[in-house]
């Protein structure tokens, strides 16, 4: 994710996680100087003698209503994780779903489909080739919105999302998932596996801060 500013260099967004936000602003104020705190519209903004600035939004699209300092505002992000939340996470040929509790994993899946990749053949071998792979990458959705479907049934908190835009898209069509609310941030991530899938549910959890560096 990239912020744009009117004046500057922007930067893109940081990724930071709850245990670190206090730590992340002190060292915003080394860098830049003495730093106003204000809380406007649900998020922390600091702006900095030298012209710099920083937006801070909590997890899960959290409005922010506490005091303007990173303590407080740390102690929410510790605290806002849904009781009943999930991720989802998809690509041609993969997939993970995870159901989760705050911090804690419960229910998950991880899946590979094999879909071939592009071919420089021509005429009508590539034809076939490229009803082949949509044939493959079509299972391999289905494959995924069948266990989203099972994992994240009755599901009362929200979805956070990652991997390939169309292919979640393609997923989330699915009418069994219709119901799911998903919300920010953008999780973009490589093929998921296991590993991916933890870092995925851990950057879910993090604050994100846009940084405007004057």
């Amino acid at each position: 994710m990239d912020v744009t500013g009117r004046y500057g260099r922007s930067m893109p967004a940081v990724v930071v996680p709850a245990a670190r936000v206090e730590r992340w602003v002190l060292n915003f104020q080394e860098r830049h100087g003495d730093t106003v705190l204000t809380v406007v519209e649900g998020v922390l903004r600091g702006a900095a003698s030298d012209g710099s600035t920083f937006a801070a939004r909590l997890p899960f699209a959290t409005a922010y209503d506490g005091s303007p300092d990173a303590v407080s505002f740390a102690a929410e992000a510790r605290t806002c994780a849904p009781t009943d939340w999930g991720v989802l996470l998809v690509r041609k040929g993969g997939f993970a779903v995870a159901r989760l509790d705050g911090a804690q994993m419960g229910a998950s899946k991880t899946g590979q489909r094999h879909v071939q990749g592009r071919t420089k053949a021509g005429g009508q071998s590539q034809q076939r080739f490229a009803r082949r792979r949509d044939n493959q990458a079509r299972q391999a959705y289905e494959a995924a919105a069948d266990h989203a479907a099972r994992i994240l049934e009755d599901l009362r908190g929200p979805v956070v999302v990652g991997g390939d835009r169309s292919a979640v898209e393609e997923v989330l069509a699915d009418r069994r998932l219709a119901g799911l609310t998903v919300v920010d941030p953008w999780l973009a991530l490589p093929d998921p596996r296991r590993n991916v899938l933890e870092q995925g549910v851990a950057e879910a959890l993090s604050v994100l801060v846009d940084v405007h560096n004057a």
